[in-house]
């Protein structure tokens, strides 16, 4: 697939990650297409339409899916966690939509891409802190969610490898961390506050606040919209899952250091310097795709990013 003459539909286009990723497929050429629960106030950038949908509602979704024929589907439209709504809302949003759009783009033959998590490991939200069965997490490692969140994309992902299976298209399921916008990282709050006395001090089991559940990960929005756009062309088959993070912590504090404070028990830590808990090894080798912002440079960036929404 390349990009010139290639429509794509991105669901959740008015999003924070939906306007960056829109605005990085129209950049690389891409024909698109924007559903969200509403339509852009001043019509949106040139070169992409927006349709208001309830991707909830199958009828609704498979419709202007099918209407369209796109050539990918992006999925990006979710509740994003578990911890401003009921729990039964998270879970029955983000699945029924998820499938809905998922089964629709199958019907269209059309190759998908959508938002998974790395709340599937279930790290983020537990009410007690996981251990990891080994370092670094990659892809292969057990999905134990306790939240209605995880639980969703958890279920989100046997969705895609269902979509794979039944229509013979590609699903590529992408787990990002916690995403930064360039300019306003919420990160530099948990970094200015953290004190690694402190962390090892905590009572063992527990979860300290402070972005312990993530192990300190992150991952830029443009780097997120880079890996969107890099998994339409990539030659996959079947369903795949694929981490999207940061290469590093962004505490800048040995991860070896930060393990041995956090567990008492923690696992052996091969792990050099400050380099992130999650590999990406998967997506550099099957997508050619790296992440190239750190917080060093993008937490205070002046970039003038999207504002259609």
């Amino acid at each position: 697939m390349t990009a010139e003459n290639t429509s794509v539909v991105v669901t959740g286009a008015l999003g924070g990650a939906g306007q960056w990723t829109v605005e990085r497929l129209l950049a690389d050429g891409y024909d698109v297409v924007g559903l969200d629960q509403r339509l852009p106030a001043d019509g949106g950038p040139d070169g992409a339409d927006f349709f208001q949908v309830d991707l909830t509602d199958q009828g609704e979704t498979t419709e202007l899916v099918t209407a369209f024929d796109p050539d990918a589907v992006v999925h990006l439209a979710a509740i994003p966690d578990p911890t401003n709504h009921a729990g039964g809302r998270v879970f029955s949003n983000n699945i029924l939509s998820t499938y809905n759009v998922l089964d629709a783009a199958g019907r269209a033959g059309a190759r998908v891409v959508w938002a998974s998590s790395e709340s599937a490991y279930g790290f983020p939200f537990a009410h007690n802190l996981l251990v990891p069965d080994y370092l670094p997490i990659d892809e292969s490692h057990p999905l134990r969610p306790e939240d209605p969140y995880g639980v969703s994309k958890v279920a989100g992902e046997a969705v895609a490898a269902m979509t794979a299976r039944r229509y013979g298209v590609p699903v590529l399921s992408v787990r990002p961390s916690w995403v930064q916008y360039p300019g306003a990282y919420q990160t530099t709050s948990n970094r200015e506050a953290f004190d690694l006395d402190e962390l090892a001090a905590s009572p063992a089991g527990s979860s300290p606040s402070g972005g312990a559940g993530n192990f300190w990960s992150y991952i830029d929005v443009r780097d997120l919209a880079s890996m969107f756009s890099e998994a339409l062309t990539a030659d996959v088959t079947g369903h795949e899952a694929y981490l999207c993070h940061a290469p590093e912590n962004y505490l800048g504090v040995e991860t070896s250091e930060l393990f041995d404070a956090l567990y008492d028990d923690a696992p052996p830590c091969p792990i050099e310097g400050d380099a992130s808990a999650f590999t990406t090894e998967k997506a550099e080798r099957d997508l050619g795709w790296t992440a190239e912002h750190t917080w060093r440079e993008a937490a205070d960036a002046d970039v003038a990013g999207p504002d259609f929404g």
